[in-house]
């Protein structure tokens, strides 16, 4: 008998504030504000939960989305484009205050939807019921965020500098059209952290919901429609080989924000006629490492490295997704940390102080298995007790030790819960690691030497975008700098780096003359220019 055959509970017993209501079948998307109604095939979408049924169980089908087509995605490129209208559209000629104010009536519509969104996280992609009201909570103070670092920015730009006998002012403006996609494990966190600061800047967007965890987009299409002049943000759905790839190819999406994988990036990006005209903000793949050190304090690595590494099951791209334990202290980490999962709380997402949770990705246990045997056939052991147990969608978390250069596991991101660990003997095993991998999101370390901490700091600062001393591998606070070096990313995001990312510095300039003066001083104080304005919002 499997270890969890109770994991999954009986339809009867869930409790009715989770439930939904019935059988979501979406029809409806948006674009050029109407929401269309689609007719055509649909995409079931099914839930990683099972229900028990006697002896047998069954997956639970939650809802169905629109297969729409190239046809309808080019009718959303249509129009953001012509929302767009080569800048002088409505909202790109709109003033920073204006845009703020739809954002903020968006805001507070999503607010009113907040039970409704979450329940639709906890049953697409297995997210606990905590983390998903983190995740919507997250969400709105990061639009927040991005309405006060917009005003931040605008207020300093509202001067004019004088270098040279010149005189300008120097704003930032839209690039155009953008294409915003985001991944299945935050699809609502991470794909509003660029679609906002898209449309806040001014630019107009087409937005296709990530492949899992696209539901839960639906309760917001209204707000959506109601809050932003029409064309200025388009929601599609459908497979993305044929909708995103004919948008691609027009050459007229002028912005590239995806989250996903470097393969699927480079492939999408192949197909823009003008590459160099693409501007490309991408979170790629990632393989972060950890590295214990012997004198580091094992209770505090082994609570970061289980949050690093099996938080929302491990899968996310800042997980940390290998170790690498100092042969001194190796076999005490590893008892520790075996112990540490075996106290995580397996079950459903809306259970009280869950930490395992079913995973939503079709074959996700079977490939997961696969590196657990691969990594058995080239030495490694599974040393958790019930480590690499399947029931249907659930997997429990594999520690796999030792793990070397033939295994799969030691360089694809597994992006789940299978956690290789490795022991070293000199620092230049973990450089060369580094140095050698394609990927360079983070790494942690965790010890108390100083010196040793300080050697590691610089042979990585060139190869990975962020080092974390004594903590997990992470995203946050919002304000950082969130990069990548290799296949990792590709530009920044935080709060105001995305406000960047989503725009461009336009000049005007003139000679300082008292005739040149008078023209500058008219445009302002008479209010004829849109660009031209020293305003301070407050």
């Amino acid at each position: 008998m499997n270890t969890f055959s109770s994991i999954f509970p009986e339809e009867k017993s869930i409790p009715a504030s989770v439930k939904l209501s019935s059988d979501l079948e979406q029809r409806e998307y948006l674009i050029n504000g109407q929401m269309l109604t689609w007719s055509g095939d649909l995409n079931p979408v099914m839930s990683p939960v099972f229900v028990k049924e006697g002896n047998d169980y069954r997956q639970m089908k939650i809802g169905s989305t629109p297969m729409l087509t190239s046809k309808e995605a080019l009718s959303a490129l249509d129009a953001a484009v012509n929302a767009y209208d080569l800048g002088h559209g409505v909202w790109p000629t709109m003033t920073v205050s204006e845009r703020i104010g739809h954002v903020e009536i968006f805001l507070g519509k999503m607010k009113e939807k907040r039970q409704e969104v979450v329940n639709l996280l906890m049953w697409e992609i297995g997210k606990s019921q905590k983390d998903s009201e983190k995740e919507f909570d997250r969400t709105c103070d990061y639009i927040v965020d991005t309405i006060n670092a917009l005003k931040d920015l605008d207020r300093r730009s509202s001067r004019f500098v004088q270098e040279q006998g010149i005189m300008g002012q120097i704003r930032r403006v839209p690039l155009g059209v953008a294409l915003c996609m985001g991944p299945y494990n935050y699809p609502l966190n991470e794909t509003f952290t660029t679609l906002f600061p898209a449309l806040i800047m001014g630019n107009t967007v087409v937005f296709k919901p990530a492949k899992y965890g696209v539901l839960l987009i639906r309760p917001l299409l209204e707000a959506f429609r109601t809050s932003f002049p029409a064309g200025v943000i388009n929601v599609i759905y459908g497979r993305g080989r044929e909708t995103v790839g004919a948008l691609m190819e027009t050459g007229k999406i002028d912005v590239f924000a995806f989250i996903g994988t470097n393969k699927g990036a480079n492939d999408l990006k192949k197909l823009h006629p003008k590459s160099h005209r693409l501007r490309a903000i991408l979170g790629l793949d990632a393989k972060n490492l950890a590295i214990i050190l012997p004198d580091a304090d094992i209770d505090n690595a082994v609570s970061e490295c289980i949050l690093g590494s099996l938080s929302f099951n491990g899968q996310r791209c800042t997980a940390i997704k290998i170790i690498f334990a100092h042969k001194d202290i190796v076999d005490q980490f590893l008892k520790k940390f075996c112990e540490a999962v075996s106290k995580l709380k397996p079950g459903m997402p809306w259970d009280a102080g869950v930490a395992l949770t079913p995973v939503p990705e079709p074959g996700k246990t079977a490939y997961l298995n696969d590196l657990v045997d691969d990594a058995i056939q080239h030495g490694a052991k599974v040393m958790n007790a019930n480590g690499g147990e399947i029931l249907h969608t659930f997997f429990y978390p594999a520690v796999l030790f030792p793990v070397n250069d033939k295994m799969k596991v030691y360089s694809e991101e597994q992006f789940g819960p299978v956690i290789p660990i490795r022991s070293y003997e000199t620092d230049n095993e973990i450089i060369e690691y580094v140095l050698n991998s394609n990927f360079g999101q983070q790494l942690s370390i965790f010890g108390k030497d100083s010196k040793k901490i300080a050697h590691l700091i610089d042979a990585f600062s060139n190869q990975v975008g962020r080092i974390n001393i004594n903590t997990q591998c992470q995203r946050g606070p919002d304000t950082f700098p969130f990069n990548g070096r290799k296949d990792s990313a590709e530009g920044t995001l935080s709060v105001t780096d995305a406000l960047r990312s989503f725009s461009i510095r336009t000049l005007v300039a003139t000679k300082i003359t008292d005739d040149n003066k008078k023209i500058i001083g008219n445009i302002i104080r008479n209010r004829e220019s849109a660009f031209l304005s020293t305003d301070y919002i407050f």
